[in-house]
């Protein structure tokens, strides 16, 4: 039984980053379907997943979180137009600029 415990326990522990990371991928989906029906091509901009502490830095604006708030997902436009402007409906409330 102590055996049996202990192997859950460690499949569990391997796992859950793997949990965790499915969370932030499937969020970042969402906000890049929202991207893309709003009318800007798949190729016209990028999201990436960064610590909190580095969102300033990643040269973007944020349009979501996860992993409990410990990880941003940041939009950045690509091609010849510098605007990072995303369409209001694209992130999530908690990230949209205040008013």
């Amino acid at each position: 039984m102590m055996k049996t415990s202990a192997m859950i326990l460690t499949a569990l522990c391997f796992a859950a980053p793997l949990a965790v990371q499915a969370s932030c991928e499937s969020v970042k989906a969402d906000i890049s379907q929202k991207i893309i029906n709003n009318g800007v091509p798949e190729s016209g901009f990028t999201l990436d997943i960064v610590p909190n502490d580095q969102a300033n830095q990643a040269g973007g604006q944020v349009v979501g979180h996860c992993e409990n708030d410990t990880q941003k997902i940041v939009y950045k436009r690509s091609g010849n137009d510098s605007d990072v402007n995303v369409p209001s409906d694209a992130g999530t409330t908690q990230d949209a600029p205040a008013s």
